[in-house]
């Protein structure tokens, strides 16, 4: 069904309330318009693009939450944390991400991604990598969107230590994993 103009800013407006991390190509997707009109709409509208709407989400909802380090330093946007149980984040693989000849990410910038989610889901103002064991489970290429999801299995607090397990994903496809295993003070 065509919209017009004020209708679809109406819906677009409440979409993105609703999912502010929805993509400009989603909505021109839902709307049957281009990704042209979208960010014209979102513009009038002074929508900012999915990356300031992501760091002002992240921003109000886990600046108090975080501990361990501050939240410009995490590699990633965090979408969601339960300290000392659980985090996401999400990374957009950019060009200076990428080696230029072949378009595949650099494999630091997936490991910072998730060793940044490993450090902030540490309920302790300090928290170092002691260990890593990581697995790159297939490359990714510009453009895509890696989606990390961490796990705390195990808190030792005579030892000082915390195990951590990081899945990151591109479109549900297992793209990295990792146990950390961190130093926290005791």
């Amino acid at each position: 069904m065509k919209r017009n103009k004020r209708e679809r800013q109406q819906l677009l407006t409440d979409t993105i309330k609703e999912n502010p991390f929805v993509t400009d190509e989603e909505l021109a997707e839902k709307f049957s318009v281009s990704v042209q009109t979208i960010r014209l709409d979102r513009l009038e509208l002074s929508i900012p693009e999915l990356r300031e709407r992501i760091k002002n989400v992240a921003e109000k909802s886990f600046e108090d939450e975080v501990r361990s380090l501050p939240i410009e330093e995490i590699i990633g946007e965090i979408i969601d944390i339960e300290l000392d149980k659980t985090a996401i984040s999400i990374f957009d693989v950019k060009n200076e991400h990428v080696f230029k000849r072949n378009g595949i990410a650099r494999g630091h910038h997936l490991f910072a991604q998730a060793n940044s989610l490993a450090v902030a889901v540490i309920n302790d103002e300090l928290a170092l990598t002691a260990k890593a064991n990581i697995q790159f489970t297939r490359p990714v290429r510009l453009g895509e969107r890696v989606i990390a999801k961490a796990k705390v299995l195990t808190i030792d607090i005579d030892s000082g230590r915390t195990i951590v397990e990081v899945y990151s994903f591109v479109n549900n496809e297992q793209v990295f994993k990792g146990e950390f295993d961190m130093f926290r003070k005791k």
